[in-house]
């Protein structure tokens, strides 16, 4: 996932109002334009230093919070046999979907930080993220995708195709 801008293009007074905007309540806002752009930022970034983390270190060793055996075991009893390689979006957006995640994301409010932000994930693990290969989650849906698919191994791909180029 290459990035020839980003926020280091804000530089660092860019960088510091968009964090300090970023902490206000939304309702400081209403649908704010620029406001849009600096969220999308925030999870384009979160998802380079993810992809860039898990291709440079196996991914079954990784850690991601400081509950992911409780939301690992959580995830894997709400969502026994949900497919998360590769993953329908439909699982997570539709009707019955957000019904069935809704309870499941709710309970690690208060354990999780901002549980309920948005974030990017890939649909195809063995994949980087692409505008075809990523959806919008929040950050709790994110959590438990990714360490389910570090603990299976579903990740290991990706690490090992960035370890095979080096050598």
């Amino acid at each position: 996932m290459a990035s020839n801008n980003g926020l280091a293009s804000l530089g660092i007074e860019g960088m510091s109002s968009a964090a300090h905007a970023l902490s206000l309540p939304a309702t400081a806002y209403g649908n704010d334009p620029q406001l849009e752009v600096m969220w999308a930022m925030k999870a384009y970034n979160h998802a380079e230093v993810y992809f860039n983390l898990i291709s440079s270190v196996d991914p079954k060793f990784l850690k991601l919070t400081k509950e992911d055996d409780k939301i690992y075991t959580s995830f894997r009893e709400a969502f026994s046999d949900l497919s998360i390689q590769p993953l329908d979006p439909d699982g997570l957006k539709s009707d019955e979907g957000k019904e069935k995640w809704r309870p499941f994301c709710n309970q690690f409010d208060g354990v999780i930080d901002d549980f309920n932000y948005g974030t990017l994930l890939r649909l195809d693990c063995e994949r980087d993220y692409t505008e075809e290969n990523t959806i919008f989650a929040t950050r709790i849906q994110f959590f438990a995708i990714e360490i389910a698919r570090n603990r299976e191994g579903l990740n290991s791909p990706i690490f090992n195709s960035k370890s095979d180029n080096k050598s």
